[in-house]
C-alpha cells in the first residue's frame, strides 16, 4: 500500500527542522512527513469531476480529500 492520496496525489515530502543556538542554526535532521491518510467511502452521488471515477468505492484519501468528500 502506499503513502499517497488516490484522490489527488499527496505524497510524502522531505522536510527540515531548524535547530537554532546562539544565534547560529546547527546542521539539522531530515525526516519524511507523510501526509493524514484515512479510509473513506466516497458517496455515489457525489458532485466534483475529480472524485466521480471513485464513487461508490473504499479509498485512501487525505484529511482534505476526506472532508471535501462528505460534504452534502
Amino acid at each position: 500500500m502506499s503513502k499517497e492520496c488516490q484522490l489527488c496525489g499527496k505524497k510524502g515530502m522531505l522536510v527540515r527542522k531548524l535547530n537554532k543556538l546562539r544565534g547560529k542554526y546547527n546542521p539539522s535532521p531530515k525526516y519524511k512527513q507523510q501526509p493524514n491518510l484515512q479510509w473513506v467511502k466516497v458517496p455515489v452521488e457525489i458532485k466534483k469531476k475529480e472524485f466521480k471515477p471513485f464513487a461508490g468505492k473504499r479509498v485512501m484519501a487525505c484529511a482534505k480529500c476526506r472532508k471535501t468528500t462528505l460534504k452534502k
